[in-house]
């Protein structure tokens, strides 16, 4: 009984940490929706907002890392800050800006199934950085989820260029940016997680950021005397921000990477639901034919990637137990010619 109770425990706890990380991204997007979009908040300010929460994510971070060390800082000298950190946070403060911006443009349901594209970005970017190797079975992969998003965009009843092109530039800065934390971190055996990441990144995020500000938002927002910053809004906004890295950082420690990619397939269909039935977005049914393609084509890839990290872990664990039985045998040569010495004399 005690070994099943505490499957069940850890069961449950699995199914609570997805459904906290699904519940605060979904919470998230539609708040950026709702806030951005000129039908309904009315604040179509994208790097305003992203620097709110940039601000508030690395004022946090701080306060957890520095002053109630409940995670421990990377060590990390100047050098690789600026040589590994800065590049990072510039892709990912260009990847925020961009995304944020089309939810001006875009439907909610549009946008997540054009972030199907996500695989096909990193794996070709991976393939250029040389972090990948070609394969002729996965770029045939690639190239299906890319046809099923290309079905629902041509499906999409209110297709906008211009969302769909900042949309775009928003999945390959983001591509780009995990493939460069394997490059420039990861290769060099430094680990961020959510906290840490947000403690190092966030306030370079927040100084890029302040570059376009001025010149695209702030004479804007300047002579915009009617408008006073709402601290319930963009305070709760940004609290909502900073948990789902909480959330992040939660649910990949607790269960894996791959739970995470399962919780977002299921995160990316309730939201299509939600966009259709209370936003009243427009959904056809090209656009669900077309993103249910790319869903299979991105099951597929995640199902891939589970078989070959397996098979690595299978190799790895053969390898040590090779190793262990090397160990012993030559023990016992060692123990078997000190006897036959011992008998000699």
């Amino acid at each position: 009984m005690a070994v099943s109770d505490g499957v069940v425990k850890k069961v449950i706890l699995s199914y609570t940490y997805v459904a906290i990380w699904i519940f605060l991204s979904f919470t998230v997007i539609v708040y950026n929706k709702y806030i951005l979009d000129r039908k309904m908040y009315n604040w179509p300010y994208p790097i305003s907002l992203t620097m709110i929460h940039m601000a508030f994510c690395s004022s946090l971070a701080y306060i957890l890392v520095r002053v109630f060390k409940l995670v421990e800082p990377v060590s990390m000298s100047r050098d690789l800050y600026l040589k590994s950190v800065v590049p990072i946070g510039a892709l990912y403060s260009l990847s925020l800006w961009f995304s944020n911006s089309a939810y001006i443009y875009l439907s909610v349901s549009f946008i997540q199934m054009l972030k199907a594209l996500m695989p096909v970005a990193v794996y070709s970017i991976g393939v250029l950085f040389k972090k990948e190797g070609f394969k002729n079975e996965t770029m045939a992969n690639m190239i299906s989820i890319s046809l099923g998003v290309a079905v629902a965009a041509y499906g999409e009843a209110k297709f906008d260029t211009w969302g769909v092109t900042l949309q775009l530039m928003a999945v390959a800065f983001e591509a780009t940016r995990l493939v460069l934390i394997q490059i420039l971190l990861n290769s060099k055996g430094i680990s961020l997680n959510p906290i840490t990441s947000l403690y190092y990144i966030a306030p370079c995020c927040l100084v890029f950021l302040s570059v376009p500000w001025l010149i695209v938002e702030y004479p804007s927002l300047r002579d915009n005397s009617s408008f006073h910053l709402d601290f319930t809004i963009f305070g709760t906004n940004s609290l909502c921000a900073f948990a789902l890295n909480l959330a992040v950082f939660l649910l990949v420690g607790k269960t894996s990477a791959l739970t995470m990619n399962v919780a977002g397939v299921v995160k990316d269909w309730l939201l299509i639901a939600f966009s259709w039935s209370v936003i009243k977005d427009t959904v056809t049914p090209i656009n669900l034919i077309g993103y249910g393609l790319a869903f299979l084509g991105v099951a597929y890839y995640n199902h891939s990637k589970l078989q070959a990290l397996k098979a690595s872990e299978t190799q790895k664990k053969a390898q040590q137990n090779d190793e262990e039985a090397g160990k012993l045998l030559e023990q016992r040569d060692g123990e078997g010619t000190g006897r036959k010495s011992d008998n000699q004399n």
